[in-house]
């Protein structure tokens, strides 16, 4: 009798060990999802603030430029489709249309040496530029916690826990290729 007590004590000890092991994993699990959703709402936070300023800008330049109708359809065009983004993949491809577009832009205010010396426009101008750089700090941050995450669920024996119970690789926010192309400002402006 003592030696099947002491089978079945060890058998409970070994199966308590396995299931505390498990639930720890996936709690583990759990936790990184969740800062890799929360990192991926910091880069949609920043995403909206430089869509909220952009038709301020879009605004402030049109009263002096009102001809380049084309880079406002282009800059409403893409502040749409960042709007409906619903994955990293499509807010990124939607990011790198903005960033272009809004390159026009500021291109075509350049072309406005007194659209340049107006204190909203420069006022603007500085905001969208802080955004931009709390956008870039955001996607660094996401892919940062994104890695973390995908290398954990990747590795053994939290791999097996992950399968089971379904945690997914996180997408990186990578850029889209055509965004790693710089525009041609000549062709703004028809040189």
């Amino acid at each position: 009798m003592r030696k099947g007590t002491a089978i079945l004590i060890g058998i409970i000890v070994v199966l308590a060990i396995v299931g505390f092991s498990l639930i720890g994993t996936y709690n583990s699990l759990v936790s990184k999802n969740e800062a890799v959703e929360t990192a991926y709402s910091q880069i949609d936070n920043q995403l909206q603030r430089r869509s909220d300023l952009i038709p301020n800008l879009v605004e402030t330049v049109k009263r002096y430029a009102a001809h380049e109708e084309e880079v406002f359809t282009q800059v409403a065009e893409a502040r749409a489709k960042l709007a409906g983004a619903g994955t990293p993949a499509e807010a990124a491809a939607a990011d790198a249309q903005m960033t272009s577009a809004l390159s026009r832009l500021l291109a075509i205010a350049e072309n406005y040496p007194e659209l340049k010396a107006n204190q909203n426009f420069i006022q603007l101008q500085d905001e969208l530029a802080g955004t931009e750089n709390r956008i870039a700090t955001a996607r660094r941050d996401y892919n940062e916690v994104a890695r973390d995450y995908n290398t954990t669920i990747r590795r053994f024996p939290t791999n097996i826990v992950a399968g089971i119970f379904g945690f997914e690789r996180a997408d990186y926010f990578e850029a889209a290729p055509e965004s790693r192309e710089a525009p041609d400002v000549g062709e703004i402006f028809g040189d």
